[in-house]
């Protein structure tokens, strides 16, 4: 006859059983909240990619042409100073354009905000006396 098992040893084994079940989920969760995320992260930076590409390539087209009506308006006159006031102003735009991306970036929220927040505070929880 094997001798019973003490109830001390089976309540243990349950609440091991519960404890792995419980962080099983709350990673699964976690791990839910982290592909929406990178989901949504991705589809913003393609749409700002492709905003940024259309800009870039129309705004050039609009340069190149304003410049060629402008060197075309004082060609009798002063054409390489009208073109030089040209590039100078596209110059100035252009740093003004990059000072603005560099904001943006830097203002640009933090990845995986939400995911990040619920690890911490999951961690807590852990770490809380009871």
């Amino acid at each position: 006859m094997s001798a019973p098992a003490s109830p001390g040893a089976g309540g243990l084994l349950a609440a091991l059983r519960a404890l792995g079940s419980t962080l099983g989920e709350a990673a699964g969760l976690r791990g839910s909240l982290f592909a929406v995320e990178l989901r949504e992260e991705v589809e913003r930076r393609k749409q700002m990619l492709v905003l940024a590409a259309v800009a870039v390539a129309l705004l050039h087209m609009a340069f190149l042409l304003l410049t060629l009506l402008v060197a075309i308006a004082f060609w009798e006159t002063n054409r390489i100073g009208a073109v030089g006031t040209l590039a100078a102003l596209y110059l100035a735009c252009g740093i003004a354009a990059l000072f603005a991306l560099r904001r943006k970036v830097a203002a640009n929220p933090v990845a995986f905000a939400a995911t990040r927040r619920e690890l911490e505070r999951d961690l807590t929880g852990l770490r809380a006396p009871r």
